[in-house]
C-alpha cells in the first residue's frame, strides 16, 4: 500500500493482480495497465512505492511474479509506470527494470519488496530465496539477495560485490531467506525483516558486502524438524539484531517518525501474521528488543505511516471476515 501525499488516495495491491485506487470516503477503482502476474502461492502482485520524484513524475514502482520462459517456472519482478488519476486511473508506460534469476519451479519466497534510499538515489529490491535455499550463498544468481540498483534499475556503481562481475554488480547483501520488509530507519540505515524456517524469524540491520549466513545458519530449524547451526556457532555470518522463537510470521514494518503516537517514534513497528499482531521493537545501536505487542483480529499484512502520522493497517484475507484496512488508534489510557 502507499498513500499520495497531498491527496485523499492510496494505491493498494492484491495478490491476484489488482490495482486498487483507494479514496477517503469515496470509491475504490480498479487501475487498468497492470502487468500480467503468475498466481499461486506466494506469488502474484506485490510491492508498490512512488518513485521519489513522484509529485512531478508521476512514476510508481511495482513488483510482481512472473512465469519463466521454462514450463512451470516463476521469478519477481520490478517495473515502473506512470500513474494516471484523471478519468479512469491507469498506468501508462509499464516496463520491467529488473528480474529474478535464474527462474525456478515453485511458488514460495519472492520477497521482492522495494525501498528508495533517503536521498531517493537508489533502488533497493529483496530478492528471497524461493524456496531453494543454496543459491542465497551463490553469486551467480540473484535469489537470496539485497540488490541495490540506480532508479532505471542498472547495477548502482560501488555495490560490493561489483568485481565478481555479472549478477553480482547488483548485489548489496547476500545469504538471505525470505524478506517481508525493507526499510530506512531515522539515521538512514536500511533493516531487513525475513522469515525464518520453523522459528528464527529476524531483523537485520543489513551492511554492503555482508552475509547473513541463509542457510549455513538460522536461529530456527527446518519444518522437517532437521537442526539449522545457529548464529552464534558463525560469527564469520552477519547476526540479527533480534530473532524470533517461536516466530510471529512478519508482513511489514516501518519505523515509526511521526507525532501522533510519540511515544513510538524511532521504533520498528512490525505486521505480524502468527499470531496476528502488531509487534514493537526499540532500537538500541545495532540491536534490538521487543517492547511491546498489541494482538489484532486477523493476520496483519501491511502496515504504513501516512503523511500525518497516522499508522494505516491490511489484513491478509484469508480468513473469515478478514481482508479489511484498518486505521490505528492511541490509546486513551
Amino acid at each position: 500500500m502507499a498513500f499520495i501525499p497531498g491527496t485523499p488516495l492510496a494505491l493498494i495491491t492484491e495478490r491476484k493482480g489488482k490495482l486498487k485506487l483507494w479514496q477517503e470516503g469515496g470509491e475504490v477503482r480498479d487501475v487498468a495497465g497492470v502487468p500480467e502476474v503468475a498466481y499461486g502461492g506466494q506469488g502474484g502482485l506485490g510491492d508498490i512505492v512512488l518513485a521519489p520524484d513522484f509529485a512531478t513524475s508521476n512514476m510508481v514502482y511495482l513488483s510482481w511474479a512472473e512465469p519463466g520462459d521454462e514450463a512451470g517456472t516463476r521469478g519477481g519482478a520490478v517495473g515502473t509506470a506512470r500513474l494516471v488519476t484523471e478519468g479512469a486511473p491507469r498506468l501508462e508506460g509499464l516496463k520491467v527494470i529488473w528480474r529474478q534469476q535464474p527462474k525456478v519451479t515453485g511458488q514460495g519466497h519472492y520477497s521482492h519488496r522495494i525501498a528508495f534510499s533517503p536521498d531517493g538515489k537508489y533502488l533497493f529490491v529483496a530478492s528471497g530465496d524461493r524456496q531453494k535455499m543454496t543459491p542465497a550463498q551463490e553469486l551467480t544468481g540473484n535469489l537470496g539477495k539485497i540488490v541495490r540498483l540506480l532508479p532505471d534499475g542498472t547495477p548502482a556503481p560501488g555495490n560490493p560485490f561489483a568485481e565478481k562481475g555479472g549478477l553480482a554488480a547488483q548485489f548489496w547483501s547476500i545469504g538471505h531467506r525470505n524478506i517481508l520488509g525493507l526499510a530506512f530507519d531515522g539515521e538512514g540505515r536500511l533493516w531487513d525483516l525475513e522469515h525464518g524456517p520453523a522459528g528464527g524469524d529476524e531483523l537485520n540491520l543489513v551492511k554492503p558486502g555482508q552475509n547473513y549466513g541463509w542457510p549455513v545458519v538460522s536461529d530456527g530449524d527446518h519444518y522437517d524438524g532437521r537442526k539449522i547451526p545457529r548464529h552464534a556457532t558463525r560469527p564469520d555470518f552477519a547476526a540479527p539484531a533480534i530473532s524470533w522463537n517461536p516466530v510471529i510470521a512478519p508482513g511489514d514494518f516501518i519505523f515509526y517518525k511521526g507525532d501522533a503516537f510519540a511515544k513510538w517514534r524511532g521504533q520498528a513497528v512490525i505486521a505480524a501474521m502468527q499470531p496476528a499482531a502488531i509487534v514493537r521493537v526499540s532500537i538500541t545501536g545495532e540491536k534490538a528488543s521487543e517492547i511491546a505487542r498489541h494482538p489484532m483480529e486477523h493476520r496483519i499484512r501491511e502496515i504504513v505511516e501516512r503523511e500525518d502520522g497516522s499508522i494505516w493497517l491490511l489484513e491478509d484475507g484469508k480468513e473469515q471476515g478478514a481482508g479489511r484496512l484498518l486505521i490505528l488508534s492511541p490509546s486513551k489510557g
